[in-house]
């Protein structure tokens, strides 16, 4: 019982820092005799985490133990990804370990990555099911963390076709985006040349777009309904970065967790607050023009209402037949803020970062900006093919410092093949996006911050193939247009009218950054100061030109 406790406490803790602050003899001696127990008593015949058959030919494999599989090999001070990088260099670009019982590949080069995401990408679209992701999405019925199954196919394409519905690639997310970078501009003038902190401004200027995007509601600042959606999405971010081993062990879920608990109590608020947007939105649901991408996702969902009156069959009552459901809804405006608040804010955050280390390139920026905008309006959407040195500094910032360092785990749904390798059905595959993104037979100087990787000798931008921060194939995010929109308007929005430099007597940001569900920079401050002719009366007056 003591063993069983002992371990049931380590869930509340992230697997690298679990890993990092057990002594190795107490984890193994932990896991080992809980994993002994409970496979004698479910009459299992052995306690190995090996059993699953390997590669063939067979892939170089780290160490394994009974239970624990190869997580030793996994402990120490580096964050996951790094980790696995190192191995890299010892194993191969190419090799497999076991997390706990799971047999899993790892991917550390473009060529296999490729092979895994693109040429073979239905093959190995599958997901894993993971205890905190299960409770998350209402038992799969996201996008992100479902399986690869027909239904999903139908529920990717209808929020596809919800973006597109809502006005994707027309004005309307553009002016949605331009408010928030209005009033994001705001509250930054606001400083008045003082040392701000710019995470809890931008995430609060992300989080309005997607809130405006869901279901049609703005917030000023310390609004209670922004202060809770913003609370239950960090809660929800922080406890799944925690939930490394009971993810591995999904029998810990049985004993006494804080972390699970928390995470529960985080759904709860979440579910409370969509579920009360989505009862408003089908009373005052009607045929034509959507209010929000909720609006879209119910329209496409249910079909036209004069269609099925009509007793003609829409394609929203076969979405209904085949298994659409309000659920999916939910889950996938949830996944909204999951994905699109977190992962944007944090991009923003390493821009600035890289940006207060290297001044000339903020200033290069801002001459291009100069040149192609100028200040007497907004920067918008149709500028972008005018500005690939701003462009080309997004995607270095997303190269450098990806915030997926890995991949979302795949599994491959059939027998199938990895740089020659035959992989069976079942296998779990990480993509470690970091260790491509830093391949030095790949990019020259992959350390250094250099956005001229992504221009050509002319000045143009140029997209690497191996450039992939959205992953690619099957699987690529389907929320990518909206994040590259918002980007390329928050940057040039905000390097137009201030200038961003160190606070005084602070040192620069860590460029390292700390690894939960995404990587982020740790908290840093800086200085605003607007450029010449920017006041606030000038922001208001550029962004209604």
């Amino acid at each position: 019982a003591g063993v069983v406790l002992m371990i049931s406490t380590m869930t509340g803790v992230a697997l690298d820092s679990a890993l990092g602050s057990v002594s190795p003899s107490t984890l193994l001696l932990g896991l080992l005799v809980a994993g002994a127990l409970i496979c004698l008593l479910a009459g299992g015949g052995t306690v190995w985490g090996c059993h699953h058959p390997p590669s063939t030919p067979p892939l170089p494999c780290l160490p394994s133990l009974p239970v624990l599989g190869s997580l030793l090999s996994l402990r120490g001070d580096q964050p996951l990804h790094l980790r696995l990088r190192e191995l890299g260099h010892r194993y191969g670009p190419l090799y497999a370990l076991y997390l706990g019982p799971h047999y899993t590949v790892v991917v550390n080069s473009y060529q296999h990555a490729r092979e895994v995401l693109l040429q073979r990408g239905k093959e190995f679209a599958g997901r894993p099911k993971m205890v905190t992701t299960e409770l998350l999405t209402r038992g799969g019925k996201d996008i992100a963390f479902s399986d690869y199954t027909p239904l999903w196919k139908i529920h990717r394409r209808l929020v596809h076709n919800s973006f597109t519905l809502f006005g994707e690639g027309s004005s309307r997310l553009q002016d949605i985006v331009l408010e928030a970078v209005e009033a994001l501009c705001c509250d930054l003038q606001a400083s008045r040349g003082q040392a701000v902190d710019p995470g809890p401004p931008l995430m609060r200027a992300v989080t309005n777009v997607v809130c405006t995007l869901v279901f049609s509601s703005t917030y000023q600042p310390g609004d209670p309904e922004l202060t809770s959606v913003m609370e239950y999405n960090d809660g929800i971010v922080q406890t799944i970065a925690n939930g490394g081993l009971v993810d591995i062990y999904p029998w810990l879920r049985f004993f006494p967790n804080q972390t699970l608990t928390r995470l529960r109590d985080c759904i709860n608020i979440r579910d409370t607050l969509l579920n009360k947007k989505l009862e408003e939105h089908k009373v005052s649901l009607s045929v034509g023009e959507p209010r929000d991408l909720l609006d879209a996702l119910l329209q496409g969902q249910t079909g036209d209402k004069q269609t099925r009156g009509s007793g003609v069959r829409g394609q929203g009552s076969r979405l209904e037949e085949e298994g659409i459901c309000e659920d999916h809804v939910l889950m996938t405006a949830a996944e909204a803020f999951g994905a699109g608040v977190e992962t944007t804010s944090t991009t923003l955050l390493w821009v600035l970062a890289f940006l207060l280390h290297h001044p000339q390139v903020q200033g290069r920026v801002q001459r291009e900006l100069d040149e192609v905008v100028g200040c007497g309006r907004s920067p918008n959407v149709s500028d972008r093919a005018h500005l690939p040195y701003l462009d080309s500094v997004i995607n270095e910032v997303m190269r450098i410092r990806p915030v997926s360092p890995v991949l979302i785990p795949h599994i491959a749904l059939t027998t199938s093949s990895i740089g020659g390798h035959s992989v069976r059905k079942g296998t779990r595959v990480l993509v470690n996006m970091w260790a491509i993104h830093h391949d030095p037979d790949h990019w020259d100087t992959p350390q250094d911050f250099r956005p001229e990787r992504f221009l050509d000798n002319e000045g143009r931008r140029i997209t690497p193939s191996c450039f992939m921060p959205f992953g690619a194939g099957p699987r690529v995010c389907v929320g990518e247009s909206l994040a590259r929109l918002e980007l390329f308007l928050f940057v040039s929005g905000l390097l137009q009218r201030f200038s961003f430099s160190p606070a005084p007597g602070v040192s620069l940001p860590d460029l390292q950054g700390r690894l939960g569900v995404v990587l982020q920079p740790l908290r840093y401050s800086l200085t605003v100061t607007p450029r010449p002719s920017w006041g606030v009366g000038a922001i208001r007056l550029a962004w209604f030109l």
